[in-house]
């Protein structure tokens, strides 16, 4: 099986958030299972510094010609395609903004371009003359590519991914004709148009062979208004060409066995000596040295998609419990305003570090007795699959992907083995206190809290099981998208 997997970003080269480990990884363990992969990246100058990737080919867009740079990053790893367009390889800086943040000015021309060489290579034109079953489309800076397949006779089947449905590509509708798109495609009911304007997005959801996202309960929830973003009747209307594939975690970097950054490692046949790395993280963050406080950490973007307002909301609630919370992230000033003053009205036993620091990320996770994760909404998220590696319990909301990753615990679940963390009831600082109070109530009983660690640590979230799910579904599609190009 041929793969063709476009994406905007892929760790290591480039990498943003989460699309960036799906695209570094999955490709890689679907290689591993036997499918034959070409990762296909936009180059930009940041990524030609790192790679030798010599042109072997070129492609015409409505935006001038992009080179057909190719390479590998190791040698079992997938064939890498970079897509040497202008906008990409003589811009610094990162991928879709500018010095000051702000997106580009012209990313419609960027990943219109982009998607449109990707789609005459996937049939192959210009410069390659390959045949590929599947093209695996990722987020909006690829949704163009199924809406220019879908007008060509002979193509593969088209897949595509949605990994946060809150960011659409959404440009003016002279981008339309700008990128000389086809006429068939500017319908507002079943084309490219979104209130008046061009939706990258749409050209995904409407004309892709297949949808997924990134956990069977984000693909559940994306079928409400609360989650849908204004996209609720098309994805409605496509309910059953959708479905959802929980993403998977590098486990040679996220081990607690053979984790390089903490100072103690360990594993569920040493799990004791967690306690070192407990003694090490309260020291970090400056708190007193006690090894029976109940220490919760939180590592994550200090946004309200992350509830960093309701942990804030539930501080002075949660300081009158036998706890100590360190918290580890960047992002609004504001809420970043408001932990820095809490940390000094709260010396004792709250803390904070403001910025990504990676040791320290690491050290929370192998650190903390819990993790709490109050997300409002959450596609799929890692650091609760990472808090259940490192034996340290969730406190998550129950959503999206949280809900399919932690089991909650109850009388029945700890008497099966089977409980892994707890859910917050409600989303406000309320909720947050009672779930915080469950799980300290636990974590008094030595023994059932040491059970839940171990169940969580049995969990197997690597990237092969992924994968093994996605070549299930790439399977599908061959077979019932050779049907639909006979019937056509």
């Amino acid at each position: 099986m041929k793969i063709l997997f476009a994406t905007s970003e892929a760790f290591p080269l480039v990498k943003t958030g989460g699309l960036g480990d799906v695209a570094g990884h999955l490709p890689l363990a679907l290689q591993q299972l036997g499918a034959e992969v070409t990762l296909a990246l936009p180059a930009y100058r940041s990524v030609l510094e790192k790679v030798d990737a010599p042109v072997v080919g070129w492609v015409s867009t409505s935006h001038g010609y992009a080179l057909l740079r190719e390479t590998t990053l190791e040698s079992s790893g997938p064939r890498l395609w970079l897509i040497d367009h202008p906008t990409f390889s003589e811009r610094p800086g990162p991928p879709y903004v500018d010095e000051s943040g702000e997106p580009w000015r012209d990313n419609s021309i960027r990943f219109g371009a982009f998607s449109q060489a990707l789609a005459k290579l996937a049939i192959g034109h210009s410069g390659a003359k390959e045949h590929f079953d599947i093209v695996h489309c990722n987020d909006w800076q690829t949704g163009l590519v199924p809406a220019y397949l879908s007008v060509e006779p002979e193509r593969p089947a088209t897949l595509f991914t949605i990994h946060n449905l809150a960011y659409q590509g959404i440009f003016p509708a002279s981008c339309l004709e700008t990128l000389h798109l086809p006429g068939e495609l500017w319908s507002p009911l079943d084309g490219l148009v979104f209130h008046g304007q061009l939706s990258f997005i749409k050209g995904g959801l409407v004309f892709a062979d297949r949808l997924n996202t990134v956990s069977p309960t984000y693909a559940r929830e994306i079928l409400d208004d609360a989650f849908g973003y204004g996209l609720t009747g098309l994805l409605n209307h496509r309910k059953r060409d959708l479905s959802g594939i929980l993403n998977g975690v590098d486990l040679d970097e996220w081990n607690p066995a053979t984790d390089r950054y903490i100072p103690q490692n360990y594993s569920s046949a040493t799990l004791d000596d967690k306690a070192i790395n407990k003694a090490a993280l309260q020291k970090e963050f400056g708190l007193p040295p006690d090894p029976g406080a109940f220490l919760i950490g939180n590592v994550g973007r200090i946004v309200e998609q992350k509830g960093v307002d309701l942990i804030i909301d539930a501080l002075p609630l949660l300081m009158k419990l036998p706890i100590q919370l360190v918290l580890a992230g960047s992002g609004d000033s504001l809420l970043e305003g408001a932990l820095r003053k809490a940390a000094g009205t709260w010396p004792e036993k709250f803390a904070c570090y403001i910025g990504y620091n990676e040791k320290i990320a690491h050290l929370i996770e192998a650190g903390a007795d819990a993790f709490l994760m109050p997300s409002r909404f959450e596609p799929c998220g890692l650091n609760q699959m990472y808090s259940l590696a490192y034996g340290t319990p969730p406190i998550v909301s129950h959503t999206g992907g949280l809900a399919d990753t932690v089991t909650e615990t109850t009388k029945q679940t700890l008497k099966t083995g089977k409980a892994t963390g707890f859910f917050i009831d409600k989303m406000d600082a309320g909720g947050i206190n009672r779930a915080v109070q469950t799980a300290l109530s636990i974590h008094s009983a030595p023994k059932a809290w040491r059970n839940l660690q171990l169940a969580g640590m049995r969990r197997d979230f690597s990237w092969e099981h992924s994968a093994r799910e996605y070549i299930e579904l790439y399977e599908q599609m061959t077979e019932s998208g050779k049907a639909a190009l006979a019937e056509h």
